[in-house]
């Protein structure tokens, strides 16, 4: 009988504390918005995300994210716990209690921190403000090679059945590892990895099927030595039957500099020495060349989530001048539904010394559905 009422009574505790449990939850309060002044009296209620480089990333709720530098704000008062960076902290384990952090407020271009005892830094001297979450995520956090990885997976089809009857379909997957994860701190390496596929044939009763096929792979390791500057080692492989190309191998390194780097858009310049094998489906045409690649790659990020990338490769052949390429491509990606997007792209293929009956110019115009990893 104890047993019982022991049972019972277990078994109507726990029914009240599940009901009760959602009401709790309701009436806790909400966090209270943070508020941004402008120097001209002009508010803004919503989030501080964070700063870096001299500017502020707020979230409104009426504009979205927005990006304002210190010297046009005259207070900030957030909610949340914050980490203060000065511009000559190393951020690690080992300097963990140098960095304030706390509730911040900014008034006279200066960041309060609630420390024990309070401190006060200049705005000027605050290399980053991130919330406390992100900045012990960064010092716990050290990821292994097949962790912390990012990309995206694009896949298209065409199909057309009449007098002539046509397929096609193209496919891409690009990935990217950078260390550290975030982009508020000065990079370590990243490492990128790209594979993409063009098939298609179109075939009609009485005549021979014509077939396209593309395909190119590469791969590459970033090591910075300061925040724009790096060194790279890169490896690619091509096959473009269209060009009468059966394999092209490349194996180089150099040297790379970011000579843009914001919120919104990063240019790279790289310049590299290569070791490049090209094998034609006409033997005779086969060839060793030792040259450069000399490129540039421009990301921006565009309203509403629209992402723009654009890449531009020149590679001449020093062994032998007349045997020079090159490569450009520029696509949008837009968003449609969480991590789908829809997405266009061209890439046009230039080869100076195609075996003879080829063309000298591949160009491709793919539209496809992809799909964010991360």
């Amino acid at each position: 009988m104890k047993l019982l009422t022991s049972r019972a009574i277990l078994s109507l505790f726990c029914l009240l504390a599940w009901l009760t449990l959602p009401l709790l939850r309701a009436q806790a309060p909400k966090p209270e918005p943070d508020v941004l002044i402008f120097s001209n009296g002009d508010k803004l209620i919503g989030q501080f995300v964070r700063s870096a480089g001299g500017s502020v990333t707020f979230k409104s709720d009426m504009l979205g994210e927005i990006h304002v530098d210190w010297s046009k704000i005259k207070e900030l008062h957030a909610a949340k716990k914050y980490a203060v960076i000065p511009k000559d902290a190393k951020v690690d384990k080992a300097n963990e209690s140098k960095i304030p952090q706390g509730t911040v407020a900014v008034a006279d271009q200066k960041i309060a921190v609630s420390t024990t005892p309070p401190q006060s830094i200049p705005v000027a001297n605050a290399a980053y403000v991130v919330d406390e979450d992100t900045f012990q995520r960064v010092l716990l956090h050290s990821p292994g090679f097949f962790q912390s990885w990012t990309g995206t997976v694009t896949a298209g089809a065409s199909l057309v059945e009449a007098t002539q009857d046509s397929r096609t379909f193209t496919g891409g997957i690009s990935l990217l590892r950078a260390i550290p994860t975030e982009n508020w701190l000065d990079p370590r390496n990243r490492t990128t990895a790209n594979f993409s596929a063009s098939y298609g044939t179109v075939s009609q009763s009485g005549s021979p099927t014509l077939k396209t096929s593309i395909y190119h792979a590469d791969g590459e390791r970033d090591q910075y030595f300061s925040p724009r500057v790096f060194a790279f080692g890169q490896i690619a492989y091509d096959h473009n039957f269209s060009q009468g190309l059966d394999l092209q191998q490349s194996y180089g390194g150099g040297i790379g500099v970011t000579l843009l780097k914001n919120s919104f858009q990063t240019l790279d310049l790289k310049g590299s020495i290569d070791y490049v094998d090209q094998q034609f489906q006409t033997s005779s045409s086969n060839q060793t060349l030792v040259g450069s690649i000399f490129s540039e790659a421009y990301l921006r990020k565009l309203p509403r989530g629209i992402l723009f990338n654009e890449k531009l490769s020149i590679n001449p052949a020093w062994n032998n001048t007349s045997a020079y390429s090159a490569v450009g491509s520029a696509g949008l990606t837009l968003p449609t539904y969480k991590r789908l997007s829809v997405s266009l792209n061209t890439i046009d293929t230039f080869l100076n010394d195609p075996p003879p009956g080829f063309r000298k110019n591949s160009f491709q115009l793919t539209l496809g559905l992809t799909y964010a990893l991360q």
